[in-house]
């Protein structure tokens, strides 16, 4: 990205980044602050949903493959994996070398109830974007990403 430097350009430039910065941080805050509460009702974290996202969602999907999809280490996946095995929500099953994460009874009944609320809170949280500008904040999201 070239920063152009002539009169006050630069320094605009430089303001309008900060405004975004901060924008950008406060929103996230905002909304995290939101799915927390959300997730309340079932007593998780937005990890311990994630990894039942994640282990709902392929039929068969080691646990290095959900550290990998996480961007989790082998001790923080491992932690709580555990967790919710304790919690009746996940088993492991060995095969040879690997660790293979399956729902149980429980989990999967908590997995179907969850995704069609969890789908209807984002639907609420975007309500005031139309599905254009959805896209178009998706497109910016992902541009940044790969700076």
């Amino acid at each position: 990205m070239k920063i152009r430097t002539t009169g006050n350009s630069t320094e605009n430039l430089s303001e309008t980044a900060i405004q975004l910065w901060f924008q950008l941080s406060r929103a996230y805050h905002v909304q995290l602050k939101s799915y927390s509460q959300f997730l309340k009702k079932w007593n998780f974290t937005i990890s311990q949903l994630e990894l039942l996202v994640k282990v709902g969602g392929n039929e068969h999907v080691s646990q290095k493959q959900l550290a990998e999809m996480m961007f989790f280490t082998k001790g923080n996946i491992t932690q709580l994996i555990i967790k919710m095995e304790k919690e009746g929500y996940l088993n492991r099953e060995q095969n040879w070398k690997t660790k293979y994460i399956l729902l149980t009874q429980k989990g999967r009944a908590v997995y179907e109830q969850m995704i069609p609320e969890q789908r209807q809170f984002f639907l609420k949280r975007f309500k005031g974007l139309s599905i254009k500008e959805q896209k178009q904040f998706l497109q910016l999201l992902k541009k940044l990403d790969n700076q």
